[in-house]
């Protein structure tokens, strides 16, 4: 992936009439030199005792904090973000060194003898942990880098955290998409963002019974409470506009207080669970308004607005994406050849090199390169997996999912960008993006597993 990677940076950034492939002062010379810095970095973590990960897994973790909190004040403002600290003709990025740290620090968290996740104090340290280099990059403006990290969820759904958590996650950005796809849909007077959102908290909480109590009476009741709803709804609105938006909502509520009834009669806590799910959800939906117009930057909203099909700015927001897709599309079945992409040699596409690599390797390469390259990275991150799941103790075992979740993390979201499926949110693929910051973060986290895994017998 590194050579592939590094053929990706020679089309991208190569000119014929300026420096050569191997000129240091070019974009595929300088990826060289932080190949071979990377072999060195090789070279010192699989020399190292595996047991030095362990030791000092707290003052790494604290090193790297006190560099995200110094990069805050001292980095220059490139770009709009403060996280790049420059010294001399080098820049760094702080915030791909806190990757490993973090992974590193949770895993000796979770090591420690008798921990258990679902202790509710266990999960709260972890999660200071976590979103505390979380924060700092935030404060760096650079909300990619920091989105990263919802990525550890993954493993912490592994080692025993609560699926209704993931549930959640999961539910936030689908209730967010719909609610902000469809918010400026009205059908006579009812809102078809809002109305649509409420009757899938309806579905979901009905699905959560089934699952948690298998209750057929509570869903009957549930379903037939709405049925009779929407009938008088409908009959009143042959005479009168009726918003339904107001009645979906109004049936959450009425679900989640006959939950509640059921719990107490019953004396089961899962009622309530599944109550406090439905009623977190809507306080959710008429929060995203609020936090889409005063949390989100402009910028922000207009990539999100793009991404969803509300706003078409090709000149503006959208011109990244839109050229990136011509670029791959272009491509066609087999791409055009090496240093042959027309797209990427004109320069239409902003960042080729570094976050839009992938559309480089789509015009190159075509759809059987892009095939290829995800083939790869599926190959690499279940091999991960796997080894994670032979580690002879905890700590390894985290270290390694924590690994295998940032890699997923960072190839769904890259390729996601680069295609128009999610916002651009400018973060790296894995050992393709130019940078040295980059390239060594990736290193340093894969090749501490590998470490670990090599001495899994020893422990």
């Amino acid at each position: 992936m590194v050579i592939a990677g590094w053929f990706s940076i020679c089309g991208a950034s190569y000119e014929f009439d300026n420096v050569g492939l191997f000129d240091p002062s070019g974009r595929p010379g300088s990826q060289l030199i932080w190949i071979g810095l990377s072999a060195v970095i090789i070279f010192v973590i699989l020399m190292l005792d595996s047991n030095f990960f362990d030791i000092f897994a707290n003052l790494i973790y604290i090193a790297v904090i006190l560099l995200l909190i110094a990069t805050i004040f001292l980095a220059p403002n490139i770009k709009g973000s403060h996280s790049w600290l420059v010294l001399g003709p080098v820049r760094l990025q702080p915030a791909e060194f806190a990757k490993f740290a973090t992974a590193l620090v949770v895993a000796k968290l979770m090591n420690t003898y008798a921990f258990k996740l679902t202790t509710p104090k266990n999960f709260m340290i972890t999660l200071l942990l976590i979103f505390l280099p979380m924060v700092c990059i935030l404060l760096q403006k650079e909300t990619g880098s920091a989105l990263v990290y919802l990525a550890f969820f993954l493993m912490l759904y592994r080692e025993g955290m609560s699926g209704y958590i993931l549930l959640a996650g999961v539910c936030a950005v689908v209730f967010f998409v719909a609610g902000m796809k469809y918010s400026e849909v009205i059908t006579g007077i009812t809102p078809v963002g809002e109305l649509l959102v409420s009757c899938m908290i309806l579905v979901i909480t009905m699905l959560l019974i089934q699952i948690e109590r298998k209750d057929g009476k509570a869903i009957f009741c549930i379903l037939a409470g709405t049925a009779c709803a929407y009938l008088v709804g409908y009959i009143v609105s042959i005479f009168t506009p009726v918003n339904f938006a107001f009645i979906a909502e109004g049936l959450v509520l009425l679900s989640v207080l006959y939950l509640i009834y059921l719990s107490i009669r019953n004396w089961v806590w899962h009622y309530v669970l599944i109550a406090l799910f439905a009623l977190g959800s809507l306080a959710f939906l008429f929060s995203v308004s609020y936090v889409f117009d005063n949390i989100l930057e402009p910028h922000q909203q207009v990539r999100i607005k793009v991404s969803l099909g509300l706003e078409d700015d090709p000149s503006g927001a959208g011109y990244n994406v839109n050229q990136s897709k011509i670029a791959i599309g272009s491509g066609g079945f087999s791409g055009k050849g090496f240093l042959n992409g027309t797209q990427t040699k004109l320069k239409y596409v902003p960042e080729q090199d570094t976050d839009f690599i992938f559309c480089t390797v789509g015009e190159e390469q075509g759809f059987l390169g892009s095939a290829a390259v995800l083939i790869l990275f599926g190959i690499f991150i279940l091999r991960l997996i796997v080894l994670a799941e032979r580690q002879g103790n905890t700590f390894g075992r985290v270290y390694g999912y924590s690994v295998a979740s940032i890699f997923f993390f960072h190839l769904a979201i890259n390729v996601g960008m680069v295609t128009g499926l999610t916002p651009v949110i400018g973060i790296p693929l894995p050992f393709f993006s130019y940078g040295g910051s980059s390239l060594w973060g990736f290193t340093i986290l894969l090749f501490i597993f590998l470490r670990l895994d090599a001495s899994r017998k020893e422990h």
